[in-house]
């Protein structure tokens, strides 16, 4: 044991393990697990905030300080424990953005590894993203992942772990969130510094999605290692369930609008269905009068010859003519839920030979 921890007070601290902590006994005993079984062994920290935890997540952390110590892994534990109001009142949990921080906060690690503590990382996790990361520092590092139950969010997996480099930096304005999911991501401190804090707003804020965007905009990249390296687990009580859609939606198209549309004279937008038609309403008016035709396949919408916008307030009512996709002319924004025509939207879209990022982008 004393050898152990004269070991680790040699080697400085390269990695801290980002993990913020609510209600979290049923699992937490397997995310601690997957850290003590990591292959990286030296110059490793756990870094825990306790958001205010009701459960026995603080006796099991206890119960495992001396596998930690006997490791090598130093554990750093924040309890944040019951946060009151003026009138004396406990007001619970405040978030995972503000228990990230505040994990980050107590930190000490040149890199940072994100965890949630109802997940499970593989023993290779550490060892490489650190090694990517070395070569990427100004870059988020993700990798490919599974769902526990199996098939959980099966499509919106798929996704994930299949898109190529370029994807990863053209795909971001999608309804699935960062193009590298949050509970996979590994950086250089210094991105934290860049682009940080989380948004600590609480419950039904996407703070990862907020930071990814700042990370974005400060001239950050996004890689993905393609080992799986996490079991991300699926259960009613996660964080995600609690952010609304249409959050997601605002957010997304105001950092389009800014990013990308901005730097359009015009544009066109693929489907003249209810999808395509919510982004035209939602567009701010300078970005909507950019917008030359709606595209689309169906003979019905086609049939229509024009989209007349009633819900926005202008008079005359805005008016959009409606075409077959192949009369697009570029730029234009897909709005389309990709996978689910058998693959006959992909083929249409690969037959006009244009680059994605540069000819169009997806939204929604």
């Amino acid at each position: 044991m004393e050898q152990a921890v004269a070991q680790a007070e040699q080697h400085p601290i390269t990695v801290s393990v980002v993990m913020p902590m609510y209600n979290a006994a049923v699992w937490l005993a397997e995310a601690l697990d997957s850290v003590l079984g990591q292959s990286l062994r030296h110059g490793v920290e756990l870094s825990i905030f306790n958001d205010s935890s009701v459960d026995d997540s603080m006796g099991i952390i206890e119960s495992y300080r001396e596998k930690f110590l006997h490791r090598g892994i130093r554990l750093t534990v924040t309890d944040g424990g019951c946060v009151s109001g003026g009138d004396g009142c406990c007001r619970g949990p405040r978030g995972v953005g503000f228990a990230k921080n505040r994990a980050i906060e107590a930190s000490c690690g040149e890199y940072l590894c994100f965890l949630d503590s109802d997940d499970v990382m593989s023993e290779r996790r550490l060892e490489v993203q650190l090694a990517m990361a070395k070569e990427h520092r100004n870059d988020i590092i993700g990798s490919c992942f599974h769902r526990l139950p199996a098939m959980s969010t099966h499509r919106y997996t798929q996704w994930a772990c299949s898109l190529s480099h370029d994807q990863l930096q053209h795909q971001v304005y999608t309804s699935n969130g960062p193009t590298v999911v949050m509970p996979t991501w590994f950086c250089h401190r210094s991105v934290f510094e860049r682009a940080g804090p989380f948004d600590e707003s609480g419950k039904g804020t996407p703070e990862d999605l907020l930071f990814f965007f700042s990370h974005l905009r400060h001239g950050g990249g996004v890689g993905r290692c393609d080992e799986d390296l996490l079991m991300y687990r699926y259960h009613e009580n996660a964080a995600t369930f609690s952010i609304n859609r249409e959050t997601i939606f605002a957010i997304s198209l105001a950092e389009l609008e800014q990013r990308v549309l901005a730097t359009w004279p015009s544009f066109s937008i693929w489907n003249a269905g209810k999808l395509g038609r919510k982004f035209y309403r939602a567009l701010c008016k300078q970005s909507r009068d950019k917008v030359v035709c709606f595209g689309d396949v169906d003979k019905k919408k086609l049939d229509l010859g024009s989209y007349t916008c009633v819900e926005v307030n202008e008079r005359p009512y805005p008016c959009v003519p409606i075409r077959h996709f192949r009369q697009l002319r570029a730029p234009f924004v897909i709005c389309m839920k990709q996978d689910l025509t058998g693959g006959a939207f992909e083929e249409n879209l690969a037959s006009l030979h244009l680059t994605e990022g540069v000819d169009y982008v997806f939204f929604g």
